[in-house]
């Protein structure tokens, strides 16, 4: 009976014809015309995401109640979902790091101390002395340094670090500030791989400030191991940059010297590969006894490190609780109905900040060639941002003064403090001030302008042409390069590999920022009368372009929708209104982004819970944890297996309540696990009821966002609070490159 219920369901769906939508764009207001004063965050119509797939009537569910309702696996260039299994190091490199530390106690460094005093004088050379003979007596001072005496004369300390250069190997040094404005201080540390004489640390050195040494790895690594260590990262409620910042920290290098495929959520767990130039696997495996919701294992080494977009897609496992509908059957038939149907795939509500000033805004005020407008709109106050926060930028806009804001500007404001330091130098120059921002995060703005056209245009083309077939003058891939059309891309038209903290209100979503369009711009061709009569071609085939000079437009209705949006912004698709290259959209290749997008691997099934503390799927530290405990119950006595069991829960637990500190914020057990708090129905029983979760696995490619994906199933809108008054989750998210 509920196989046919279902299927009458799906039936329904493709016979009901979709209501003209002409106004669409009526009430889309110009640039200029818009008010950002009244808005917290951006609402999902101001983006252009009006439109779902299917006309079930959705029901009411919670989103991330726990971070660990959002499980993410990412899913590797051969397909492969990639899982935390081992923390442990590969037993080889091991015992080649133990064998460095005898050659040390092997040689005698007397004669090259005595050298160093003849250079440094009697206090510098106790200290190297000591410092020497602390490492060789086989203490671990990986982290630890020492510093010379301050010093003023810069070519004495020239000298010194061409001593260490030459006649120290072993160890590594740079140059910090020293006790006074004039003098400055060499600081002497072990080299865990350095990159000897590396011109391009010491042109750094004023940036580094009081940062450890980015040491980029030895000279003399083995030829037998690749070059990078690749290794799974695991994390529990921390994004991608906050938890390579901390490994970073602890093991002395910048965040800059990891690679990775993409940025994972805040709000979730998640698995990922990251990538680390000469470093060995014991050096961070030790490093697990350490960390508090990270973890890092499955380690080996590799010939090329990771950059962005080297990924196929990402697995979502994702579990919506106090779920409620009218009667179980629409539960079932809208998750039957996603996974046959999929979903409009647009760009997410993250694409576009979660200020209440959206990015798009301030892309287009750069595609203007407007600078003032685009730094105010950057640095202005805004409504529903933290008061601190609040308070610093309206300090800066009614003082001007640009030291005193720097020192209380948090660090994480990547792109404000980027124009302050500009500022700083060259005050006014406001063009230059934007192009001190960090690339991948300035292009961002662009690239959001680009995403609202390509919004705006598939809900017309939705609206207009329904989700049935594919019509004349609609774009697609030519069937005769499909295996091109297979090759993992983002779309967006800006490689860039650096990787920078931004701000929350800046997310640099998991779009993949490598640059195929040339390639797909040959494989795009316009569907023709006699494509549609071969049946040749179906929706799932309609793509749409991200403007930029090598992309084509559809040739009907749907191409010209992005002319008129863009006209309302005083901004041409095929003209540019200034010189600077960079802003500019006839400067860009422009992509291809498909308009319907189904999941892969679809799976979903209901359970019943009554503890909302309870975590409904497991995550890979929970296997690894059963099978630790497996482990010992079988190979220890009662005693001894009473005490590891506890151990191993004891490690598990430090996830969930230990107190996390961080530089710019202070995470404690309420932000970790419980921070959205569930309005109880008037009148609610006080007792444990049973309630529905809806578990939902599948797969998407690296340019689609899963919470699309949850919006067609529910109904509901993503930002913090639905239509219906009811709080779905904090869907501001980055998903998955």
């Amino acid at each position: 009976m509920l196989t046919r219920q279902l299927t009458l369901s799906l039936k329904r769906i493709n016979r009901i014809e979709l209501k003209p939508y002409a106004n669409l764009f009526a009430s889309v207001k110009p640039f200029s015309c818009r008010s950002e004063g009244n808005m917290t965050s951006v609402e999902e119509s101001d983006v252009g995401i009006v439109c779902y797939i299917s006309h079930l009537p959705g029901f009411r569910g919670i989103l991330k109640q726990r971070y660990s309702d959002f499980i993410v696996n990412e899913v590797d260039l051969d397909g492969n979902v990639v899982h935390l299994t081992s923390l442990e190091a590969p037993s080889e490199i091991a015992e080649e790091k133990k064998d460095s530390l005898v050659d040390l106690l092997d040689k005698d460094y007397s004669p090259t101390i005595e050298s160093f005093r003849a250079l440094a004088g009697e206090s510098d050379a106790e200290k190297l002395k000591d410092f020497i003979n602390q490492i060789a007596s086989g203490v671990n001072n990986h982290d630890e340094f020492i510093l010379l005496s301050p010093c003023s004369d810069k070519s004495h300390r020239a000298a010194v670090h061409n001593f260490f250069k030459e006649r120290l190997k072993l160890f590594v040094t740079d140059t910090i500030d020293g006790p006074d404005s004039v003098s400055k201080s060499v600081r002497v540390r072990l080299n865990s791989g350095s990159h000897s004489g590396s011109r391009r640390n010491s042109k750094k050195r004023k940036e580094r400030g009081d940062k450890p040494y980015d040491s980029r790895g030895s000279d003399n690594w083995p030829e037998n191991i690749g070059k990078f260590l690749r290794f799974h990262l695991y994390k529990e409620n921390k994004d991608t940059q906050e938890a390579l910042g901390l490994l970073g920290k602890m093991l002395g290098i910048q965040p800059r010297s990891f690679g990775f495929a993409g940025t994972k959520d805040k709000r979730s767990v998640s698995t990922q590969r990251v990538t680390v130039f000469k470093q060995r696997a014991s050096r961070l495996a030790a490093l697990n006894e350490k960390l508090i919701g990270i973890k890092v294992g499955n380690f080996c080494h590799v010939n090329d490190g990771l950059v962005l977009g080297q990924l196929q897609g990402n697995r979502f496992t994702i579990t919506l609780r106090s779920v409620s509908a009218e009667t179980e059957d629409i539960v079932k038939a809208s998750a039957t109905a996603l996974g046959e149907n999929g979903f409009i795939n647009y760009f997410g509500l993250q694409r576009f900040g979660s200020s209440s000033i959206p990015t798009h805004l301030i892309g287009a005020a750069l595609l203007r060639g407007e600078w003032k407008a685009a730094v105010s709109l950057i640095l202005d106050p805004r409504e529903g941002e933290k008061d601190v926060t609040r308070k610093i930028r309206e300090y800066f806009k009614e003082s001007g003064d640009v030291e005193g804001t720097l020192r209380q500007l948090p660090r994480h404001l990547v792109a404000e403090r980027a124009i302050l330091h500009c500022f700083r130098k060259c005050p006014g120059n406001y063009l230059q001030a934007l192009l001190a921002i960090p690339r991948t995060l300035r292009m961002m703005f662009v690239h959001s302008y680009q995403s609202y056209l390509w919004n705006h245009a598939a809900s017309m083309r939705v609206q207009k042409y329904g989700f049935h077939q594919v019509v004349l003058g609609d774009l697609v891939y030519c069937k005769e390069q499909e295996a091109e059309k297979e090759l993992p891309s983002s779309h967006l038209e800006c490689k860039d590999g650096s990787g920078c903290d931004t701000d929350v209100n800046y997310h640099l979503d998991d779009i993949s920022l490598t640059d195929l369009s040339e390639l797909r711009n040959t494989s795009v061709k316009v569907i023709t009368e006699e494509d549609i009569v071969a049946g040749k071609y179906t929706i799932y085939d309609i793509i749409l372009p991200l403007p930029g000079s090598r992309i084509i437009y559809p040739m009907n209705d749907i191409g010209e929708v992005y002319h008129e949006l863009a006209k309302k912004d005083d901004i041409s698709l095929i003209d540019s209104l200034h010189n600077t290259k960079e802003f500019s959209l006839t400067n860009m290749t422009g992509a291809y982004r498909q308009v319907f997008q189904k999941p892969k691997d679809f799976q979903w099934e209901l359970l019943n819970y009554t503890d909302g503390n309870k975590p409904l799927a497991e995550t890979d530290w929970d296997i690894i944890s059963k099978s630790c405990a497996a482990s010992f119950g079988r190979d220890s006595d009662e005693k001894e297996q009473i005490k590891l069991q506890t151990g191993c829960r004891s490690e598990a637990n430090k996830f969930k309540n230990e107190v996390v500190l961080s530089p710019d914020t202070r995470e404690t057990k309420s932000d970790r696990e419980e921070d959205i708090q569930i309005d109880e129905p008037i009148g609610a029983s006080k007792t444990p009821e049973s309630q529905m979760a809806l578990k939902l696995s599948f797969t998407l490619p690296a340019s689609s966002y899963a919470t699309m994906a949850i919006r067609e199933l529910l109904k509901t809108s993503t930002s913090k609070v639905d239509l219906r008054g009811v709080i779905v989750s904090r869907l501001f998210i980055s998903e998955g490159m």
